[in-house]
């Protein structure tokens, strides 16, 4: 039993919380990968559109914004994407440990980032205030790497360490799968 259930024997529930990072860890970090997969091929498309297809940029949708390009428009749901990023890693944070945990936490801290730069975006898109003054809303580091390119980028850095949480999750060192909380270990490693 882990320690997580062991610590609520008057109740016998489990908070969500609880939930998410014990028997359901496993389930809700495929859930939460496919998210993030499918989030990244809308921007490898978008990027093929640019760089292969030679789209201008402007018309460069990915694959849902081809049927519907008013996703792309809106910095909502850039927004809550971000926000859905950012909130997925921290409710999945605790159920980490050892090298996952510290992977974890610099995926959490690069996609907090980029959930700032989102906030500031939809500020922009709300209240008509623009960074530079006039044009579309822009980011700060996207006064420096234009749009498509940041966004490649920043998944691409967010994705990175959160593999590799992942990956010493699923695969921990004997020491780190004592301390879990969940049942995801597939195989613990020699120390």
């Amino acid at each position: 039993m882990s320690t997580t259930a062991a610590a609520l024997p008057q109740t016998g529930r489990l908070r969500l919380i609880e939930r998410l990072n014990g028997p359901w860890h496993r389930p809700a970090l495929y859930a939460f990968l496919a998210i993030v997969l499918a989030h990244w091929a809308e921007h490898l498309a978008q990027a093929w559109q640019v760089w292969a297809m030679g789209m201008p940029r402007h018309q460069a949708f990915g694959v849902l914004g081809m049927r519907w390009p008013w996703l792309v428009h809106s910095e909502w749901l850039h927004y809550g994407y971000a926000l859905v990023m950012v909130v997925g890693l921290y409710l999945l944070w605790p159920g980490m440990t050892g090298r996952a945990r510290t992977w974890w936490g610099i995926a959490l801290a690069i996609q907090f980032w980029h959930h700032v730069e989102h906030a500031l975006l939809l500020a922009q898109a709300l209240t008509g205030w623009r960074l530079t003054g006039s044009g579309p809303p822009i980011s700060i580091i996207q006064l420096l790497v234009p749009r498509v390119e940041l966004h490649l980028f920043y998944n691409t850095i967010v994705f990175i360490p959160m593999l590799a949480g992942m990956l010493y999750h699923l695969f921990p060192s004997r020491e780190e799968a004592a301390k879990m909380t969940c049942a995801c270990a597939l195989r613990a490693q020699p120390a």
